[in-house]
């Protein structure tokens, strides 16, 4: 099968970071689903485990961790899908990922796609669905009632025009009761994020506590910082409500002094979404069904894609300049590739 791969990390401007490759047809068994890949969505993720992790045994690591596909293959354990399956996921991050045109993925985490949307527009979603969901629902534990926005709830989402701000502002902003803030600096971002439902809009390049006041808040009862955390963690502290909820997903890389938490009884989260999936966690079969709930929500109208842009068929080339793209932290939403050529 025609797959995308590497065989030394390292940066996305070297002829070799990604290439194009054959690789034997992977056969289906236990819990696990052969899917054949459809679309596919690159997420910066991908482009951390390609400029640093290196594969063993001088193998092709095959990454990628956002697909559409057509179940074609089924193990004996599986329960949950037939052959022939519309599916979408974000994978294992342990396991080869989707860069192939068939690959393995245990069905528990394992979604079945939205029928009212395109396969490239379904491709842009499950990571970062999984991500937003798993950060409002299991780690801030907002209820998911929908009750007027006056119960005194607020978030703030740092980062709000990007893949997973994009999704998490309209999981807010539909399942939740929250007022729901999204920070972005330029006038196509901050466009882009009133469109995916925030309540109010303000500018992370300047001091959070005057942006707040001037959208008339003191402080947020929850924090979801997508970006540049360290940066902005003194700001965030500041504008955290007593006995607030603070929840992250980026790399700081200097240790955050969470005493500064303290005073204020401000909890700490952090979101990682494939913990379920590396551990194998007694839950993980929650991932399957957010995603059908969300598969739902699409098709009801009340979801939209978050594809801002495509990158033609999965290739190297394509995929180099996807990853380049996502390099810049200029992208808005996500981009997308479509089949093998």
């Amino acid at each position: 099968m025609k797959a995308v791969g590497y065989l030394k990390a390292q940066a996305i401007e070297n002829p070799d970071s990604l290439l194009d490759i054959e690789l034997p047809m992977p056969e289906a068994s236990g819990k696990d689903l052969l899917v054949k890949v459809h679309a596919i969505s690159v997420n910066p993720v991908d482009t951390k485990i390609r400029s640093v992790v290196s594969p063993d045994n001088n193998e092709y690591k095959v990454i990628g961790w956002d697909a559409v596909g057509e179940v074609v293959g089924v193990g004996e354990d599986t329960e949950l899908f037939s052959i022939g399956d519309s599916v979408w996921y974000a994978g294992d991050l342990t396991r080869p990922g989707c860069n192939a045109e068939y690959q393995l993925v245990d069905e528990r985490i394992v979604g079945h796609a939205p029928s009212s949307i395109s396969k490239a527009e379904a491709a842009a979603l499950p990571l970062t669905t999984i991500t937003a969901w798993e950060l409002l629902f299991d780690r801030l534990q907002f209820s998911q009632l929908q009750e007027s926005k006056d119960q005194g709830l607020s978030l703030l989402i740092v980062g709000a025009a990007g893949g997973v701000g994009s999704i998490l502002t309209q999981l807010a902003s539909t399942l939740t009761s929250a007022v729901v803030i999204g920070t972005a600096s330029r006038p196509e971002t901050q466009q882009w994020v009133r469109e995916c439902g925030a309540d109010h809009v303000i500018d992370h390049r300047q001091p959070f506590p005057a942006e707040l006041k001037s959208i008339g808040f003191s402080h947020v009862t929850h924090i979801i910082s997508l970006t540049h955390t360290e940066q902005h963690y003194d700001e965030l502290v500041k504008c955290i409500a007593p006995q607030g909820k603070l929840a992250l997903i980026d790399d700081p890389a200097n240790y955050l002094d969470i005493k500064k938490l303290k005073m204020k009884s401000v909890s700490l989260h952090w979101e990682f979404m494939f913990t379920r999936s590396m551990f194998e966690t007694k839950d993980i079969q929650k991932q399957h069904l957010l995603l059908n709930k969300v598969a739902e929500l699409i098709d009801e109208g009340k979801i939209k894609t978050t594809l801002k842009a495509t990158q033609g068929s999965i290739s190297a080339e394509n995929l180099k300049q996807a990853h380049a793209n996502i390099e810049s932290h200029n992208t808005i939403g996500k981009i997308v590739l479509e089949s093998f050529e």
